[in-house]
């Protein structure tokens, strides 16, 4: 039988095929639920790795694992008739598929950026990582579920995020007031004045440092919810008339 023959490129695409891609693709979408829900948990909190990051990784965890149990439909069923055929073992492919999904978490590794309290690239790093996947599914010949996939993957990045934006969530800010010097800050002063701008401090987040005679806090204030704090370019007016500030710094927080 030819490798382009007719049969063979049907075989991709026969009934038992297809049944198999839509079982595949039914796990997928669990997954990618389930992932969500527990990346809102994240992103309720303003972490970095947020709805997008746990839908992409756990899907993509998922489609590695749920294709190895239908080892008939590799390759359109051709390696089940080759080794009936020949009767010698084929190649285990998911000591190839372990390798990729190693090597390529590497290389997602460098897409992730740390500034400060703020780390960026996780939905990158994850995305890479869902697309090795899909070239996985590709390779093995679970063609339908790689296009679902690729739906799947796709949508959750463009769309997902203005879900979250939508769901309630507290989102994080770093704050730094360096005060005059002399000046002596009271902590319920400064706590009343987030309250009123509808942020609290995060707990264990409180820092004061001392230089030149000047006292110098940093912490990381929570929004008690999106209706309720202001934004950013609207406390930098309400922190400017604090008693004692000589100057301050305010910048979202994600990590």
């Amino acid at each position: 039988m030819q490798l382009l023959s007719p049969e063979v490129l049907a075989s991709y695409w026969s009934a038992q095929e297809i049944a198999t891609n839509l079982l595949v693709f039914m796990n997928l979408l669990g997954a990618l639920l389930l992932g969500f829900i527990v990346g809102y948990e994240r992103s309720y909190h303003g972490r970095a790795a947020g709805m997008r990051t746990y839908g992409l990784v756990c899907v993509a965890s998922c489609a590695v694992t749920v294709i190895a149990g239908y080892p008939n439909s590799w390759y359109g069923g051709a390696a089940l008739l080759q080794q009936a055929a020949t009767a010698t073992p084929m190649p285990d492919p998911t000591r190839v598929i372990q390798g990729i999904v190693t090597g390529v978490g590497f290389l997602g590794a460098g897409v992730i950026m740390k500034e400060g309290l703020n780390i960026s690239g996780l939905t990158t790093a994850a995305s890479i990582w869902s697309a090795s996947v899909i070239g996985i599914l590709v390779g093995i010949g679970f063609y339908g579920a790689a296009i679902l996939l690729t739906l799947l993957s796709a949508g959750c990045m463009l769309y997902v995020s203005k879900l979250e934006s939508w769901l309630p969530s507290r989102h994080a800010i770093f704050i730094n007031l360096r005060f005059l010097p002399e000046f002596m800050p009271q902590e319920a002063t400064i706590r009343q004045a987030l309250l009123d701008m509808g942020y609290e401090v995060a707990g264990g987040s409180f820092s004061v440092g001392y230089q030149g005679r000047a006292q110098e806090w940093r912490f990381v204030a929570l929004a008690l919810g999106q209706d309720f704090s202001k934004p950013l370019s609207a406390m930098s007016g309400h922190l400017i008339h604090l008693d004692g500030i000589d100057s301050f710094n305010v910048a979202h927080a994600r990590n």
